[in-house]
């Protein structure tokens, strides 16, 4: 008998050597295989309706990708972004980065809703926002990784980290970079991740200050370039049209690639948190040099430090909870953590 429990537990050991080992390599209890039995079809649900939502407004794919940066830059990757104000939680949605600006939830409700169909109270919001960020990059032609899998949701929310802690598009590098590194990331992941902005909008109120203003003085930023910068002015004036809309990358605006770095060797950057990565820092000029010279770099770079940044404190374990609605927390939990 001792005989045969022994060699069942070492059948038991073999069995679970890769998930053990994939949780050694992403950190935490975070691997790509986490939901494979429990809710084997999450994967593809969330991808089928990314893609039907990219299909209709392709700008979507970089809402998206948002989202799940703006979730992980406060309190983790816990899907805090997600809820709505109610009691004592106050939303994230109302913050300066993301009040007007922040949008695709409805898309992340319609996966939710399909998954509590397929698996109830199983895969978490923060998961589904970590997939569409994926999804949304792939369908945008940009690159494929896998998803380490196994966050859980937090049941609060926080609005002066959001607030603060998320890098605001008129920071200056050193606050950007300072910032990144609060949480666990260097200047490598910095430029790899801003790389994101080859798809995707700006607001003009996000930029203004550039084309008017830019150090006080009444005169526009000198290292924009000018006719670029008449080109902006035509659209964003001193006053008035703050929601228009203009592309973060102009060459390619819907196609995930390194143009964005070709971009701000010509000086045309839209934000001033894009340009400074080639105006302020020898390190960060030399990255951008590297990716508009090699996208396959590029996209290596920015697919590893996509998984490093997904694994900025996730909930894991007991802790938080797997929402039924990513809107709100579950009843049975009424207070804030």
């Amino acid at each position: 008998m001792a005989q045969s429990m022994s060699f069942f537990m070492v059948i038991v050991l073999i069995a679970f050597a890769p998930i053990c080992l994939s949780t050694k390599t992403y950190g935490g209890y975070l691997f790509p295989q986490f939901y494979d039995r429990s809710c084997p079809q999450a994967k593809e649900i969330v991808k089928s309706i990314v893609a039907k939502a990219v299909a209709k407004e392709a700008r979507m794919a970089a809402s998206l990708l948002r989202l799940h940066f703006h979730d992980c830059f406060v309190k983790g990757c816990d899907a805090s972004l997600l809820l709505d104000s109610s009691g004592s939680i106050v939303s994230e949605k109302r913050s300066n980065p993301n009040r007007n600006s922040a949008r695709g939830f409805e898309v992340i409700d319609e996966i939710k809703k399909a998954l509590e169909k397929e698996c109830p109270q199983t895969v978490s919001c923060a998961d589904i926002l970590a997939l569409a960020a994926r999804d949304s990059t792939v369908l945008a032609g940009g690159p494929n990784w896998e998803v380490p899998l196994g966050r859980r949701d937090s049941r609060g929310a926080s609005l002066s980290g959001s607030n603060y802690n998320i890098p605001a598009p008129n920071n200056t590098f050193n606050t950007i970079l300072t910032k990144f590194k609060l949480k666990g990331l260097d200047i490598v992941d910095l430029v790899a991740l801003s790389g994101s902005h080859t798809i995707g909008n700006a607001r003009c109120t996000s930029f203004r200050q550039r084309l008017y203003n830019q150090s006080g003085n009444s005169l526009p930023d000198s290292t924009l370039e000018q006719s670029y910068a008449a080109q902006l002015r035509a659209k964003c004036p001193r006053s008035g049209g703050d929601q228009t809309l203009f592309f973060l990358d102009f060459v390619s605006p819907t196609k995930f690639d390194n143009s964005y770095f070709k971009n701000l060797l010509a000086s045309k950057g839209l934000l001033n948190s894009d340009q400074v990565l080639v105006t302020k820092n020898q390190e960060s000029l030399t990255l951008v040099k590297q990716y508009a010279e090699n996208n396959e770099l590029f996209f290596e770079h920015f697919t590893k430090s996509m998984v490093k940044m997904g694994n900025i404190s996730p909930l894991t374990g007991s802790r938080g909870e797997i929402r039924k609605n990513c809107r709100k927390i579950n009843k049975q939990h009424e207070k804030k953590e």
